[in-house]
């Protein structure tokens, strides 16, 4: 196990990271307990900044259903909320979320929570998928507190300024809702540092994936998925600033010393889809193995929200939502990966299918074919899921990862 250990090269800012998260959850407790903060639950890709500069302290479930997945505990609860009149084939996230709560469990326990802080708002935004509107209902019913959302149209093709300005008015509407649970009036010049704040944090979380383009790569998309926390539930706060300023000190350090995340990077490759929340640490140690670092993922990259700006906070988070990558056309996203494979140097693309995420499954409609001719780039299909473990077959799946890395070294021999 030892020398298994020593095929991930640990990242010192990870002490750092739980500090940080330990204090997210104390504050959600504080203002649980206390009251003196209302408490908002939004969607991982949904108008934190709003939230935050309202005064809220913001909950996202989708970090929780992910910590049950991580935690290999999502599969005790998804057949709670199946029995319970949700499909086994919708959202993971959704049905491990509403299951542990029915169930009456939670990691946050550890933290001091009983159960996640009882929100005096759900907001939601569906660039992601209809699911999250469905997942906060729930929640909305059970609690009897106001639903809000914004609704983005799917499968977005061009960024014109009307579909734009429409996402700007939805968010705009919110604020008289906002405004009566919270308790105070809108300020207009705090949510405009609110913005600035979160777009500085998004910047510094594109130059921390960034960093993954030299070779070797000081970082791969396994301790991307576990570092990009602050930016999913903190986005606005100097907590995510000040930590992604540490851990981009640290892989700038690795760039210099030319040390990698795996001790020997043979293969670069590119993730396509969710990752198997329940095999992370398991995958990572596999591509570690057959020399192969994944270098890049359209999933990390969801957080990269540059497009914000202070002058125009409405508009430029209207459009920073709506460019979202799974929200795009197919049209779009063959362009932008492209360009990210380029970018980063990749010899092999995994495309990931999540047998519950469709909307984050980029394999059904001849992507992964259109991608190669335009590239010449190889690729690998896995089947899986972000946290139904029932959905993946292991063995099929390492043999599948074996055959294609002995597929990109007779490759590169030729």
């Amino acid at each position: 196990m030892a020398n298994e250990q020593q095929l991930i090269r640990k990242l010192n800012s990870t002490a750092r990271l739980r500090e940080i998260m330990d204090g997210y959850f104390v504050r959600l407790k504080q203002a649980a307990e206390s009251g003196n903060k209302k408490i908002a639950w939004c969607t991982s890709v949904g108008p934190e900044e709003l939230l935050y500069a309202m005064g809220f302290e913001v909950y996202c479930p989708e970090n929780h259903a992910a910590m049950l997945g991580a935690a290999k505990t999502a599969e005790q609860y998804i057949p709670v909320a199946v029995a319970h009149g949700y499909s086994p084939d919708i959202c993971s996230y959704l049905t491990s979320d509403i299951g542990a709560f029915l169930k009456q469990e939670t990691p946050l326990k550890k933290y001091g929570l009983a159960a996640p802080p009882r929100p005096d708002v759900l907001v939601y935004n569906t660039n992601q998928c209809a699911d999250v509107q469905h997942w906060f209902a729930f929640y909305a019913r059970h609690f009897n507190v106001p639903l809000v959302g914004i609704h983005t149209p799917l499968r977005v093709n061009e960024l014109s300024p009307h579909t734009i300005a429409y996402i700007a008015r939805e968010m705009e509407a919110l604020v008289p809702q906002l405004e009566q649970i919270a308790g105070s009036k809108f300020d207009m010049d705090r949510f405009k540092e609110t913005v600035k704040i979160s777009r500085a944090a998004c910047v510094l979380w594109r130059q921390v994936l960034e960093t993954a383009q030299h070779r070797p790569s000081p970082l791969n998309f396994f301790d991307a998925s576990i570092h990009m926390g602050p930016v999913v539930v903190m986005r606005g706060t100097s907590c995510a600033v000040d930590y992604y300023k540490l851990l981009l000190q640290e892989l700038q350090e690795r760039l210099h010393a030319n040390v990698g995340a795996i001790p020997r990077e043979k293969y670069r490759l590119y993730w396509e889809g969710m990752p198997l929340w329940f095999k992370l640490s398991a995958l990572a140690q596999l591509f570690a193995k057959l020399d192969a670092s994944v270098v890049a993922s359209t999933y990390c990259n969801s957080w990269v929200f540059d497009d914000l700006d202070a002058d125009d906070p409405f508009v430029s988070s209207a459009l920073a939502y709506t460019k979202l990558f799974i929200a795009r056309s197919d049209e779009v996203k063959e362009k932008v990966l492209a360009e990210l494979l380029e970018k980063y140097a990749v010899d092999g693309m995994v495309y990931h299918e999540a047998k519950t995420c469709p909307r984050n499954s980029n394999n059904h409609y001849g992507l992964p074919q259109h991608i190669q001719h335009k590239t010449g780039i190889p690729y690998v299909e896995i089947q899986g899921d972000l946290n139904d473990a029932r959905c993946f077959s292991e063995e099929q799946s390492i043999i599948a990862i074996e055959t294609f890395i002995k597929q990109l070294e007779t490759r590169n021999q030729l």
